[in-house]
């Protein structure tokens, strides 16, 4: 990438920047046609639950980045066999019964996916193992998995009672069936205690405050797992073998979303996507596209593995304000913070609410979106759940994104949508999208 275009004579190249720090440049132009990683969500999936499972699968477009690496050396720990040749893995499921207890700390790295949904899939394991990971997955909380954890039986602690990690979890005889309402909406806390229902004694059943991602549902049943959608909840009923199934993973639609919203906003733009993850649980951020204005065309529609999948095409936009809350924050809680960029390019106030979820991520994502953001110009006020956010014009400047894989690529669109930016934490890409600076270059042409 170049220097910023204006007003930081003190930034050199990127070549002479230190490796976490980048810089990159307002682009005339974002045009062209690529492909997103394989989607992380199904990656992990794919690779735990077939750990579980009877059998042999196959895993194609496996995800790349480091979150889900780090969900394959724990469950290696573990006693799985996981072979894997770039985008594919060839897993040999051990069945419920055949986790062995690890001989170290299983490390979960910057993985909130992985930390959770092994803690559900160890509480009824029957083997000793502890979890921890990075800095700040040290941070992140975990009392909404300990705690219903422990109203089913399970031997589980951690720091502070339990409330961050290192989580410990020991062998308990068995399981119970509980009924668990939720007070977030989180994929994750659901797809845990499903995974703790396979080894209950009894029916688990799960109700959300608002629907999320999928995922979990739609591969426990294609693995054989008797579970139903009743009324508000799902419900889980043990005693069936998981048999393993191959898996094709679509392109992941939160990698996705940013070249959406990078090529409504630029005034010069059309950029294609092939073969996104259109998973009805995920979308969110096309209906609030939508709502704005946006020219965002969907093509070849089809589905692929039980997923449904399409190539997605964005055009330059001229976009009006909205708001956004309650449910819809729940279906695109990772897209949420591309809303901030969107406002400032709408006419009219953009105001997002009901999103304190976002504190809970890699980072304060409602603090580190909002101060971001203000560095490089934006008219953005930050609330107790959200932002208000106005129209307002982009100028060079710093931007932390406190070592947040999201927070780095929402920085890198402003600075090419504005004057510039620099980047600090630019090297945390890698958890979710390794190419995603390659990318950007071969879009912008810079």
């Amino acid at each position: 990438m170049g220097s910023i275009a204006a007003g930081r004579a003190d930034i050199g190249t990127a070549a002479a920047e230190p490796a976490d720090l980048r810089s990159v440049a307002a682009a005339r132009q974002v045009r062209g046609t690529l492909s997103v990683p394989g989607d992380k969500s199904i990656s992990h999936r794919a690779a735990l639950f077939n750990a579980l499972g009877e059998g042999d699968a196959r895993v194609t477009n496996f995800s790349p980045g480091a979150d889900c690496e780090s969900t394959l050396g724990c469950l290696r720990q573990l006693g799985v066999q996981i072979d894997r040749d770039a985008d594919r893995l060839h897993v040999r499921g051990v069945g419920l019964g055949g986790l062995r207890e690890p001989a170290d700390v299983l490390d979960c790295g910057n993985s909130g996916t992985s930390m959770r949904l092994l803690s559900g899939a160890l509480a009824g394991a029957g083997v000793f193992a502890v979890l921890s990971g990075d800095g700040s997955l040290r941070r992140r909380p975990m009392a909404r998995i300990v705690e219903p954890l422990r109203r089913a039986g399970a031997a589980i602690d951690g720091r502070d009672g339990g409330r961050l990690p290192p989580l410990v979890i020991s062998p308990v005889p068995a399981l119970a069936g509980v009924a668990h309402r939720l007070t977030v909406a989180s994929a994750q806390v659901k797809s845990a205690l499903l995974l703790a229902g396979l080894f209950a004694r009894g029916e688990t059943r799960v109700v959300e405050p608002a629907p999320t991602r999928d995922h979990t549902e739609r591969l426990l049943k294609a693995m054989g797992a008797d579970l139903r959608q009743a009324g508000d909840g799902i419900s889980l009923s043990p005693g069936r073998t998981l048999r393993c199934v191959d898996v094709q993973v679509p392109g992941d639609f939160s990698s996705a979303a940013f070249w959406l919203v990078l090529g409504v906003l630029h005034p010069n733009a059309e950029i294609r996507v092939r073969d996104v993850g259109m998973n009805p649980s995920r979308t969110g951020l096309l209906t609030i596209l939508e709502h704005m204005g946006a020219n965002v065309v969907l093509e070849n529609t089809r589905d692929v593995a039980g997923e449904p999948v399409a190539d997605l095409v964005a055009r330059s936009s001229e976009l009006h304000a909205t708001t956004v809350g309650g449910d819809l924050v729940a279906l695109a809680i990772d897209e949420v913070p591309l809303v901030a960029l969107l406002g400032l390019f709408a006419d009219g106030e953009t105001v997002v609410r009901d999103a304190a979820e976002l504190r809970a991520k890699e980072s304060d994502r409602l603090a580190v979106v909002a101060d971001g953001l203000a560095n490089l110009g934006a008219d953005i006020e930050r609330t107790a759940d959200g932002w208000r956010i106005c129209r307002s014009r982009l100028e060079a400047g710093h931007a932390d994104s406190q070592g947040d894989h999201r927070m780095a690529m929402l920085f890198a669109l402003a600075g090419t949508l504005g004057d510039g930016a620099e980047i600090a934490g630019a090297d945390s890409v890698s958890i979710s999208y390794p190419s995603f600076w390659a990318d950007l270059q071969a879009l912008s042409g810079t």
